[in-house]
């Protein structure tokens, strides 16, 4: 059974097509990333598959649940999202715990009471992230890092099977975007993890744990597999439109330009 299924998905604005036919598929044990150069429709394929853009056509089945046919906004709950959006909303004043109890009910500024029961789930996430030390720290005085780590948190309250993560090294220094991957590396390695799908453009974001790859291009998939299969330098170089020669050490990535950076159409 499919975590996630994708079958010719189409988004159309006026004259403008987005999202041009795509076809992709989850299944239980993968963990995604979704790759490509800005405006590739990385945003917008994340958008449809939360149920913020509408589809022109084509079908999506998220935990054997079909876009139209079911409750999208009951749905959502059961999807972990860590975004610039979500974080930007957290109030300054709440702390740690708070903010990750606030994921079991899909709420920001959580005002309800919290329960022992809840203190006790949201104390057993902060050690899962490694912030137990965070508990009672206001998110204003959170790193970027670690407020990132608490809104995965978040996302855990509610112990999604699907965690997506739209580009969560944004605005990291180098050092914290590192400790930040190596921890992603140790939660995908974890027991019973959810299934991750991380958005990204930086190579050097994919980490071991991440076993398959979408790659886009101007709203069209050009590769979709394995990541042995897909982590190419010809598929980077037709993702990116530049030639790339793609560099591998100790299981991690870089990639270098050639030929002295022309643009390829």
């Amino acid at each position: 059974m499919a975590i996630l299924a994708v079958s010719d998905l189409t988004v159309r604005r006026g004259n403008t097509l987005i999202l041009n036919k795509i076809s992709w598929s989850v299944a239980p044990g993968e963990h995604w990333v979704i790759l490509g150069a800005n405006g590739s429709g990385k945003t917008s394929l994340l958008g449809a598959l939360t149920g913020y853009l509408t589809p022109t056509s084509g079908r999506i089945e998220l935990l054997s649940h079909t876009y139209g046919a079911s409750d999208w906004r009951e749905l959502r709950k059961r999807v972990g999202l860590v975004s610039s959006a979500i974080r930007q909303m957290i109030p300054d004043d709440e702390v740690a715990l708070e903010t990750i109890v606030s994921g079991k009910f899909a709420m920001i500024d959580h005002w309800g009471k919290i329960t022992a029961e809840d203190r006790r789930q949201a104390q057993r996430i902060l050690r899962q992230i490694e912030c137990q030390a965070l508990a009672d720290r206001p998110w204003l005085y959170l790193s970027q890092g670690e407020r990132q780590r608490v809104l995965i948190g978040r996302a855990l309250m509610a112990s999604p099977p699907l965690l997506i993560l739209d580009e969560p090294c944004a605005g990291l220094d180098p050092a914290a975007r590192e400790n930040f991957l190596q921890f992603l590396q140790r939660l995908g390695r974890g027991k019973n993890p959810p299934t991750l799908i991380l958005v990204t453009h930086h190579i050097e974001e994919i980490m071991p744990v991440f076993t398959h790859l979408l790659v886009l291009r101007a709203g069209r998939v050009l590769a979709s597999g394995s990541r042995k299969v897909t982590l190419t330098s010809d598929i980077l170089t037709r993702a990116f439109r530049v030639p790339i020669r793609l560099q591998r050490r100790r299981q991690r990535y870089s990639l270098k330009l050639t030929q002295g950076r022309r643009r390829l159409m």
